[in-house]
């Protein structure tokens, strides 16, 4: 789907800007329909809709299992039939490449 989901996230410990409103904006073009930058510019989301529980908490273990992998984690609301998924790098409190690197792989993931 995107070039955002071959790459890695880089450890981001602070002391890193975050991403201007235009950048957001362009990464927020390559990925799936759904997501949304927030107003404050900090976080970008999505609502995930599923049929049933089981399916809901298959996909965040498989979601688990990519955060894990690239060292980035969402913020996660997880319902009966559906999954709010939020990124943010919270070391400055903003949003850097890496929220779109896992926002894309998540894309993948819910295919």
């Amino acid at each position: 789907m995107s070039e955002l989901s071959d790459k890695k996230c880089v450890p981001c410990e602070g002391g890193v800007p975050t991403l201007e409103s235009q950048e957001a904006s362009e990464f927020l073009k390559e990925l799936g329909e759904g997501w949304s930058i927030s107003s404050d510019g900090k976080e970008i989301a999505k609502d995930f809709a599923f049929k049933g529980y089981y399916k809901t908490i298959a996909f965040v273990n498989a979601m688990a299992w990519i955060a894990n992998s690239e060292g980035h984690h969402p913020d996660l609301e997880v319902g009966y039939n559906h999954c709010l998924v939020r990124y943010t790098t919270h070391a400055i409190d903003g949003l850097t490449q890496n929220d779109f690197i896992c926002a894309a792989k998540i894309d993948e993931l819910y295919g």
